[in-house]
């Protein structure tokens, strides 16, 4: 991945929505090779997918809260249906194993107190969790999709075994 392969994911990550021709005449490339970087940066799975993000307020959806779950049971049997059930669970928009105090983090979007209850009725009816405390969010001081990209090219670390 070279600093042409960086501006082109910069300008990506700030607006997917522009065309092959704008992208190639800000990173100085013709359609043709510009083109060629971005399938190649698909296909390295760089680029996971282009999507628009929306407004969740405007959707209804305001309130956001951040769910830490205990549980007692670190088997892998329980592990397994409890993240198929919860990532089946719409209302979940990020679900993340974590080390420290809690077991599992959760981001919650909802419409509100209420929406949020039926939720965390929903949650807790699965399986056996030793604590669940939810936290909610007064208000996005920020929120971007946008990585940190590299100022430097950046080079894939070689793995020990040389591949």
């Amino acid at each position: 991945m070279d600093a042409i392969d960086l501006k082109i994911l910069a300008l990506l990550q700030n607006d997917a929505t522009l065309s092959i021709a704008q992208i190639g005449e800000r990173v100085g490339l013709s359609q043709t090779p510009c083109w060629k970087r971005i399938q190649r940066l698909e296909a390295d799975g760089v680029i996971d997918r282009r999507v628009a993000v929306l407004d969740p307020v405007k959707l209804g959806l305001g309130l956001t809260v951040f769910v830490s779950i205990e549980t007692s049971d670190h088997s892998r049997e329980w592990l397994e249906r409890f993240a198929a059930t919860v990532s089946a669970m719409p209302e979940v928009l990020e679900f993340y194993r974590m080390a420290g105090d809690v077991d599992y983090m959760l981001r919650v979007v909802v419409a509100d107190m209420q929406a949020y209850d039926a939720f965390y009725k929903r949650l807790i009816a699965v399986l056996p969790l030793k604590n669940v405390t939810s936290r909610f969010a007064m208000e996005k001081v920020k929120s971007t999709t946008a990585l940190p990209l590299p100022t430097a090219p950046f080079v894939q670390p070689v793995a020990a075994n040389g591949k």
